[in-house]
């Protein structure tokens, strides 16, 4: 995932220096979705990606740094609950089968949800982001932005089945559950359809114009209707999930890092590290309106969906001032991480 962009790491130190509040906030004028929860979990080292198990009722964050690791906390309480120590991953996710457990690093942390005992670790090549457990036929995608671009493995024991190239760099993956799995590719400004049977490549879905440097992605099973969240104008992008073929777009946050689609509301929900949770309501599989916009914290790029509870999950920390700029020019660097200010938001109606 890129860094964040200079604005929005100036906008994190303004908010701190300031005291940024650390207390739920109230329904925003015109809407039902709010702050209802900023909980300071604490510890040191860089964060990216951030997944609810909602059937284990687990939540996993992965942190970056000199002691990398996979933190793990109640979904219900945010209370910790283990750490995978030594564990330099982006992302994680979980199949509910097999109970298993995969981080999105190299080598892959396999685990045991009920107990969160590590399994094994399994060796795999390039640079891990993403990662998927598709519930079609219990497989999980690790994505990297170098080849190869995606690695499949077998959720009940772990094993590599094959690897996929998508001719491009993959930031996030959605499953219809019925053997397709949508791939946005953000140099490439396209979706690459993959086949779950086969794990090959099917169709490319370009964007046209319509937008770019997409970072997030989100599917409408019941409408065939794919979200593609970018940066590059900042706009959400719907696309027909069958053919390909362009809905409408809509106007998002800036730097947005993730997309996810609640089927019981109707809504999509894109964070960006402005600061802002955008809500796109589908009010029929071509007509979509943005929702609501919500006010979250600078930096909270990524999100995920407790489906049993509608909530949405967010994190982010603050970050000091940034540093100097390197002589003969460039831009400033980013600043470090306030301690203890790492947190998770939590945003519900």
């Amino acid at each position: 995932m890129r860094q964040l962009l200079l604005s929005i790491v100036i906008g994190v130190t303004t908010l701190s220096t300031m005291g940024y509040a650390q207390q739920p906030s109230t329904p925003q004028e015109g809407g039902t979705y709010w702050v209802q929860k900023i909980t300071k979990v604490g510890s040191e080292g860089g964060f990216d990606y951030v997944y609810a198990d909602s059937d284990g009722r687990r939540l996993y964050i992965p942190r970056s740094g000199p002691s990398p690791r996979v933190n793990v906390f109640n979904l219900d309480t945010l209370e910790p609950a283990g750490e995978f120590p030594k564990t330099n991953a982006r992302g994680a996710a979980t199949d509910s089968k097999s109970h298993h457990g995969f981080s999105s690093s190299s080598p892959v942390a396999m685990w045991d949800t009920k107990t969160l005992a590590i399994v094994k670790t399994i060796p795999i090549e390039g640079r891990p982001d993403g990662i998927l457990a598709d519930a079609f036929n219990h497989r999980i995608y690790v994505l990297s932005h170098s080849a190869p671009n995606v690695t499949v493995l077998d959720a009940s024991d772990g094993a590599v089945l094959g690897t996929i190239d998508l001719g491009g760099a993959p930031e996030q993956a959605v499953s219809d559950g019925k053997g397709h799995i949508y791939i946005d590719l953000e140099d490439k400004d396209s979706v690459a359809v993959v086949d779950a049977n086969t794990m090959k490549v099917s169709a490319t879905y370009s964007l046209n114009g319509k937008g770019g440097g997409n970072a997030g992605l989100a599917l409408d099973v019941k409408n065939h209707v794919v979200f593609v969240a970018c940066r590059e104008p900042q706009v959400m992008v719907m696309l027909d999930a069958t053919t390909g073929k362009y809905l409408a777009d809509l106007p998002i946050g800036r730097g947005c890092d993730g997309a996810v689609f609640n089927p019981k509301t109707g809504e999509c929900f894109s964070s960006q590290g402005d600061g802002t949770l955008t809500i796109i309501k589908e009010k029929s599989r071509t007509s979509f309106v943005v929702e609501q916009t919500v006010k979250t914290m600078p930096g909270a790029k990524t999100l995920t969906l407790d489906s049993k509870t509608g909530k949405i999950l967010l994190i982010a920390a603050e970050y000091s001032a940034p540093t100097a700029p390197n002589t003969g020019g460039g831009r400033p660097g980013r600043g470090t991480l306030v301690p203890g200010s790492f947190s998770i938001i939590t945003v519900g109606k």
